[in-house]
């Protein structure tokens, strides 16, 4: 929740004059555009509901999802309550004081603590905007509300060079060659993008052998090969125009898949890549080929979280071993990596226990993915993922419980609260 806000509530009718305003045109002009983030709008009146629609229709905002709601804070709890929240909740209040530091403390309760808040009043106090940011909201807007208004306000937080990084990076890696990490990869980003209506990136780094293309149905013409060959022109923009969209919320970064050139590349070759894509998306998994080398290690190293993926027998084991150490002494304060074993109870194939497999790693088993060639040799046939093929089915549901782990996204059914839950109902006892 932390950026610099240099909007104050007493010179926001000054930084934006509105639409009518001589001043609105160059103010326009430096608007930086809203990266790929999921943002919800409750508000109060038509009116502003309006504004806010027209903002998103803007093309400093065609990136972003914007959904927008009547019925202000107590319609956003209700909605939140039962739904995941997005990187951005922006609220309208007719209250102002300890009421409005209630019924935000109430919202807190739902948010996760990577979601911001702007909160759209008709109070013009710089004092309320110094309280409410002090509580942990992003921003604090002033009615009557103008479309350049509400973008600026948007972009400001997701372009300041001292904000942390949107995107989360989720590397997929699998111990040993043909153990299915690529399909759990995929499987796990489709589970986040479809779950928590974020935008995902999956990049697949696997450049001679990638199945990406295959696995989401899509046969790019540009992928991670351009991205890497041309890093003088790789941004946000160049990176769009080399992304594949596979559904609402989920691209992809193809690998070409091919043998015609050779693939050798340093140990920082993929960094740029990789910033460029968590500066402008929320989720980035990236699908690890089973190698190691220079590259590869950096990208391990540097990732949010590991997903290691193994099959239950002994090779799989000594390799795990060999990462867990490895990964221990290159991050000694990050987390272990997520275990998943897959392709467990294969007919006749001797097996280590999952518990003993696990247990010998000192890590535990975050899922277990039983042995079912039919239903994954189908999903692979139609370029879809498992929950297309069977909504209902249980290995769905452990990829929906992964991408819960890895994503940084509270589970709204279990009503937990939120370190940003606790830093508002701390300082608000403070305050009072």
């Amino acid at each position: 929740m932390s950026a610099n806000y240099h909007m104050g509530a007493a010179n926001m009718d000054d930084v934006y004059p509105g639409p009518q305003g001589q001043e609105t045109a160059p103010v326009a002009a430096n608007i930086p555009p809203v990266p790929r983030v999921s943002v919800h709008a409750f508000c109060l009146s038509e009116t502003s509901l309006r504004v806010i629609e027209a903002a998103a229709e803007d093309r400093r905002m065609l990136k972003a999802h914007v959904s927008t709601h009547l019925g202000g804070i107590s319609a956003a709890v209700d909605h939140f309550e039962q739904a995941p929240t997005p990187n951005l909740i922006i609220v309208e209040a007719n209250v102002s004081g300890g009421t409005l530091f209630d019924d935000l403390d109430r919202l807190a309760e739902f948010c996760d603590a990577g979601t911001k808040v702007i909160v759209i009043g008709e109070v013009n106090d710089v004092r309320l905007y110094r309280d409410l940011i002090q509580r942990g909201v992003s921003d604090y807007l002033i009615l009557p509300l103008d479309v350049y208004q509400v973008i600026g306000s948007i972009g400001a937080l997701y372009t300041d060079p001292a904000a942390e990084p949107l995107g989360r990076t989720i590397a997929v890696y699998g111990v040993k060659g043909g153990c299915g990490a690529s399909t759990v990869a995929h499987n796990i980003a489709w589970a986040i993008a479809r779950g928590f209506e974020h935008e995902v990136v999956v990049a697949d780094l696997d450049l001679p052998f990638g199945t990406a293309g295959l696995d989401f149905n899509q046969d790019p013409l540009q992928g991670v090969f351009e991205a890497v060959s041309s890093p003088d022109r790789l941004d946000e923009t160049f990176l769009d125009r080399i992304l594949s969209k596979c559904s609402e919320h989920l691209n992809l970064l193809a690998a070409p898949a091919s043998l015609e050139r050779t693939y050798d590349y340093s140990e920082n070759s993929f960094e740029q890549l990789i910033d460029t894509m968590r500066a402008g998306t929320p989720a980035v998994v990236l699908d690890v080929p089973h190698a190691w080398n220079a590259w590869i290690k950096k990208v391990l190293v540097s990732a949010d979280e590991v997903i290691m993926v193994a099959e239950p027998d002994l090779a799989n084991l000594r390799n795990a071993k060999n990462l867990v150490d490895a990964l221990k002494q290159l991050r000694p304060n990050d987390r272990s990596p997520h275990l998943v074993i897959n392709r467990l109870n294969v007919p006749k194939r001797p097996e280590i226990k999952p518990d003993e497999f696990a247990s010998a790693l000192g890590l535990d088993t975050s899922i277990m993915i039983p042995f079912e060639p039919h239903l994954f040799g189908t999903a692979a046939n139609n370029g879809q993922m498992i929950a297309e093929v069977d909504p209902k089915h249980a290995i769905a549901g452990l990829f929906s419980q992964m991408a819960d782990k890895v994503s940084g996204k509270a589970n709204p059914s279990k009503a937990k609260r939120s370190p940003l839950g606790a830093l508002l109902s701390k300082l608000g006892r403070k305050a009072g």
